[in-house]
């Protein structure tokens, strides 16, 4: 069966099935939102939307974009995780934080976050010697800890209280609660298989060690702190009456987030907010949509500013150490070699 399973999916990739399939889906996907928003958005009061924005409490800002800056803290570390699983432990701390930041947000404002945080991250670490096939080990496995701790948290979640995912997929409590059950069953068994003895996927130089039980559990633990504290922040966001528990909001919260993800928009644009708002039907539609506006300026457009910033200065810097390591030795530089950068190994004591 298994022999089977792979000639249909090499079968599918010779004829670009699974390619035309995920374009399909993608459209799909933001059709539907953009319909719902449409319907949803098209009797929204601006001058109640701004003055909900005037009125909403600095404190309730500010401690939103703490759970956001707690949220990009602990995806720095799926990329120091990436980096140890591989076997470079010669990579600090810092070079793992500024890749992970910079490619994550970039990615998540460009789309196909793939393509554009792979990008960021071989501009980083290519001058710590690793090639693009190092580069894509480590988004293989960055994205691992992501949809690890997505499961957990929606397995979880869901299983507690299938109400909230069922205000959004419109499915029966027990389809959803049977759902949430093969996601944790699912889950224990990865953990069991990886725990039992070493596990390789892929061939060749593409050939990735999967972490083993205890670090499958470590990268699980991750993703489920960087997902909670991404919910903590919308959470502070949304409207407090009438009272939706933190579960609630956190289940529909990773959905939406899900959904924006496999639509390949700019972070979610659209797709996000057509499942929030369905999901919190009961929540007043202009301070929810403040919330999620807040949340948007918080997560994404601050965050990607902060990136640039960060890029150009280390660009900046780069180039000027170049030229004066070129004229010191009388215009003779070699090519090929990159130049050292922020937080490599020619800049120990930045």
């Amino acid at each position: 069966m298994l022999d089977s399973l792979r000639s249909a999916v090499t079968f599918m990739r010779e004829r670009q099935i699974l390619q035309k399939l995920g374009v399909v889906v993608s459209v799909t996907i933001i059709g539907v939102a953009c319909y719902i928003l449409f319907h949803m958005l098209r009797d929204i009061d601006t001058d109640d939307l701004l003055e909900t924005l005037r009125q909403t409490e600095a404190r309730s800002v500010l401690l939103a974009g703490l759970f956001v800056a707690a949220g990009y803290f602990t995806l720095t570390f799926y990329d120091l995780f990436a980096m140890r699983t591989i076997g470079r432990t010669d990579v600090p701390y810092r070079t793992t934080a500024l890749a992970a930041f910079t490619s994550y947000s970039i990615g998540h404002n460009v789309g196909a976050s793939v393509f554009t945080g792979g990008a960021v991250r071989y501009r980083i670490y290519s001058a710590w010697g690793l090639n693009a096939i190092d580069v894509a080990k480590i988004c293989f496995l960055a994205g691992l800890t992501f949809w690890l701790g997505n499961a957990a948290v929606l397995g979880l979640g869901i299983a507690y209280h299938p109400e909230a995912a069922a205000s959004i997929d419109k499915l029966p409590i027990w389809v959803n609660r049977i759902f949430a059950y093969a996601i944790l069953v699912g889950l224990t068994g990865y953990v069991i298989w990886v725990w039992m003895r070493p596990r390789n996927v892929g061939r060749g130089p593409w050939s990735v060690r999967l972490p083993g039980g205890p670090l499958t559990l470590l990268q699980i633990g991750i993703g489920i702190v960087d997902l909670t504290f991404c919910a903590l922040a919308m959470y502070t966001l949304v409207p407090d009456e009438p009272h939706v528990g933190f579960i609630t909001v956190a289940v529909i919260f990773v959905s939406a987030t899900l959904l924006g993800f496999a639509s390949h928009s700019p972070g979610g644009l659209g797709v996000f907010d057509a499942a929030m708002l369905v999901g919190l039907w009961q929540m007043d539609k202009e301070e929810l949509l403040a919330g999620m506006l807040l949340f948007r300026v918080l997560y994404y457009i601050a965050p990607f500013v902060i990136s640039v910033m960060l890029l150009t200065f280390r660009e900046i810097i780069v180039g000027a150490r170049y030229r004066r390591r070129s004229a010191a030795s009388g215009g003779q530089s070699e090519p090929s070699r990159q130049p050292p950068l922020i937080g490599d190994r020619g800049d120990q004591n930045a």
